[in-house]
């Protein structure tokens, strides 16, 4: 996988992956092909060598309130995807409060973009229409999201991670023809999370990518409390109290970006460094009923305290209601397939 890195309030793949210490993205076609032989997959970069102008057009994006321009969204995915080689692809287009397009019909109109430009030049494109107004899991930040997944690759985590994890997964090996049908895919997937051998699969590309070893098989094979010693951990954290009693309605994606991104977790400028321990962790569960004075979000920070504005804006994303107790709906919206699916 060619990725890229955080874009405006967003993050980023690679940001993430390099909050494990010695994770290198930055890798050659010659040394991309040796860890597909080494490790059966990799996450790299653009490079001078591949998809070099996408990295320049990437940078100036963030920078230039062009996040959001369809025909350049468009370009950067299909060109890291394309140069790849690939048989097969399932983009996931996020709409709602915390992406780029706020509804779901603007979503579509980009996934059937991608999915039509990528017929057009002899891609199988699926685009999975998922819904981002709340967080998906239940963490928010580089290295916290990092020890999220690996939770996901224990078997556990979050459901709503682990329901888009096997929906996605399916639906790519159903295009790619290695399952009958999206839903074997699915359980295909859901197996590899529960059996280990997905977990084992990303430790060996942790070590083929410059991780050391050791430190790789530790953090595969450690508890959450061994791993979170082993990532970047912020100076401080801080929690917030539930104003009133009521049920979890929502809890709303943007304001909680917006000001992680204050704090440090995202960036400004190309090339600033960001803060991988910086974050949050989600308490409480939509649809869950809560007490007032109870703790429903944690925030790892390494400045000062929050200010009143930060500390009003992460409330205000707190949504109770008077209603009863109900299960979450899933993120995935629908799927967007090929002509010829």
């Amino acid at each position: 996988m060619i990725s890229g890195r955080g874009l405006g309030h967003t993050g980023g793949t690679l940001d993430k992956l390099e909050s494990i210490p010695g994770f290198n993205v930055t890798q050659s076609p010659e040394q991309m092909q040796a860890l597909l032989e080494q490790a059966g997959c990799c996450i790299v970069g653009q490079s001078e060598q591949l998809v070099p102008a996408d990295g320049i057009l990437y940078a100036a994006r963030d920078v230039t309130a062009t996040v959001d321009s369809l025909p350049l969204i468009t370009a950067s995915i299909l060109s890291k995807k394309l140069v790849e080689g690939l048989s097969a692809l399932v983009v996931d287009v996020k709409f709602g409060g915390a992406a780029v397009f706020p509804n779901q019909e603007q979503a579509r109109e980009l996934a059937r973009t991608l999915v039509g430009v990528g017929a057009s030049l002899g891609l199988r494109v699926a685009a999975a229409l998922t819904a981002m107004d709340k967080p998906l899991g239940r963490c928010v930040g580089n290295a916290l999201e990092v020890e999220e997944a690996l939770l996901c690759m224990d078997g556990a985590g979050p459901p709503d991670l682990r329901d888009l994890v096997t929906t996605l997964g399916g639906a790519l090996l159903w295009l790619s023809g290695h399952a009958g049908t999206q839903a074997q895919g699915a359980a295909r997937v859901a197996a590899a999370l529960d059996d280990g051998s997905a977990l084992g699969r990303f430790e060996r590309m942790l070590a083929a990518q410059g991780v050391d070893p050791g430190l790789a098989r530790a953090l595969c094979s450690g508890s959450p409390a061994e791993r979170r010693q082993l990532l970047p951990r912020a100076q401080e954290q801080e929690e917030l109290l539930a104003p009133a009693d009521g049920t979890v309605e929502l809890v709303r994606a943007l304001p909680l970006a917006l000001v992680l991104h204050e704090l440090g977790a995202g960036r400004n400028r190309a090339g600033e460094p960001l803060r991988l321990g910086v974050g949050a962790e989600l308490l409480v569960d939509v649809g869950q009923r809560l007490r007032r004075g109870t703790p429903w979000l944690r925030v790892h920070r390494d400045g000062p305290a929050l200010s009143g504005p930060q500390r009003r804006a992460l409330q205000e994303a707190l949504v109770l209601s008077d209603r009863a107790p109900f299960a979450p709906p899933s993120p995935f919206a629908e799927l967007v397939l090929p002509p010829q699916q």
